[in-house]
């Protein structure tokens, strides 16, 4: 079998980071423009962020949808472990094809109709109980962890049958209980892999607008959302210093979660 050439090899990957990469290093740098151009450079300024720091209404859509992503990431994670933990370990039974269809449902559903459905159901219990009280946090919430458990099962589920037993059969030898199995070896052995998934629902949750059109109530608007209702009346360079800020802070959360995932491989 020929190996690649090294020079076709590193011009392919050069072209490819550069597809992704080039347009995220613009945004960044026109973050600085003193224009109110997005793509016109006249000068390097932060009077950008300033404005961004002004902008009540950006700061506060920004701060629900970290909120909710917060929520959503770590919710997901929990009820996404079991999940994949009961696909990957309790075999079939009564019931299973039943269980992986609904745990598998979100991600083959469109958006559209899995908000719908979540707003109808929202609706149906405010008549009945009179709660929820309205469209909010909670009702994002929910339906973003109805679409990212589906995520983080997945991964989990995939984790869990690449593991080696020998080391919780032997807990499980020695007298301990399945329960402190699976916090004490399980968990930590897939450790990675909910980092991984919590990442993956964190995105998902701060990028959503279709569930969050649906679900969102007056005063409870996205970020996401929030963009795009600013997209008829033109974008400010305001809107590139706040992706900056972002994109900033997922490469904190990348870095952290890949030092975490080296410590674990090799403690």
């Amino acid at each position: 079998m020929t190996r690649p050439d090294p020079i076709l090899r590193a011009v392919t990957l050069t072209l490819g980071y550069a597809f992704l990469y080039i347009p995220i290093l613009c945004l960044m740098a026109f973050s600085f423009n003193d224009s109110s151009m997005m793509t016109s450079w006249t000068g390097f300024s932060f009077k950008w962020y300033v404005e961004l720091f002004n902008d009540q209404a950006l700061l506060s859509a920004a701060r629900l949808s970290l909120l909710i992503a917060a929520m959503t990431a770590t919710t997901a994670v929990v009820i996404g472990t079991w999940a994949g933990y009961v696909l990957a370990r309790m075999g079939r039974f009564r019931g299973f094809s039943v269980y992986i269809g609904m745990v598998s449902a979100p991600l083959v559903i469109p958006e559209v109709v899995l908000g719908i459905s979540l707003l109808l159901m929202f609706v149906e219990l405010s008549d009945l109980l009179g709660w929820p009280d309205g469209n909010g946090v909670f009702t994002i919430w929910v339906g973003h962890v109805t679409l990212c458990m589906a995520y983080v099962a997945v991964i989990i589920q995939s984790r869990i049958r690449d593991l080696d037993r020998s080391l919780e059969e032997a807990a499980l030898d020695l007298g301990a209980t399945p329960l402190r199995v699976f916090f004490r070896i399980t968990l930590p052995l897939i450790f990675p892999a909910l980092m991984a998934g919590w990442l993956l629902a964190f995105t998902l949750s701060l990028d959503d607008v279709v569930i969050a059109s649906f679900l969102s109530g007056p005063g409870y608007t996205t970020l996401p959302l929030e963009i795009f209702s600013r997209v008829r009346l033109g974008l400010k360079p305001e809107i590139n210093a706040l992706a900056t800020l972002f994109i900033l802070l997922v490469g904190i959360f990348v870095v952290v979660a890949n030092r975490m995932q080296r410590r674990s491989e090799t403690g």
